[in-house]
């Protein structure tokens, strides 16, 4: 029997909760904490969470290296946007667009957002053999290869 439309269901469900309580906290860091190395590096955390997990309600099916590879190439697409000005003048326009897009290019958000991502990799794998969904399973591709 098959049961991954409702696992895929729970797993996109579980990703837009997770990734409601992202937002709030990295609006709380932006808007209530100075700005700090500290609060920048768990902004770009949060970023980099929230990259992944909007890539999981989009995508549910992907195993966690494909949404950490999709989220880490965002992450890095959009900082390096950031060399263009583009952010800087859309901030000005529409200083919202600043928390998605940022304004400035800084080395430092790389390393954090792929430093972040594989955290998140590993966590995501361990649920997914937990759950019994790791696509890295023998078993469930066996399972799933069998006509029911």
């Amino acid at each position: 029997m098959d049961d991954s439309a409702p696992r895929r269901t729970t797993r996109r469900v579980i990703a837009v909760v997770l990734l409601a309580a992202v937002i709030v906290a990295g609006l709380a860091v932006h808007a209530l904490l100075p700005d700090t190395a500290v609060t920048d590096i768990a902004g770009d955390s949060l970023y980099a969470g929230a990259a992944y997990l909007a890539v999981v309600i989009v995508a549910p099916r992907l195993a966690p290296l494909s949404v950490g590879a999709l989220a880490a190439a965002w992450c890095i697409v959009i900082e390096f946007f950031q060399l263009t000005g583009i952010p800087m003048q859309l901030g000005a326009i529409f200083p919202a667009s600043m928390l998605v897009f940022g304004t400035v290019f800084d080395g430092r958000d790389l390393l954090v957002y792929v430093v972040t991502i594989v955290v998140l990799v590993g966590a995501d794998a361990v649920v997914a053999v937990l759950r019994g969904t790791s696509t890295a399973d023998p078993r469930r591709a066996e399972e799933s290869a069998t006509p029911t």
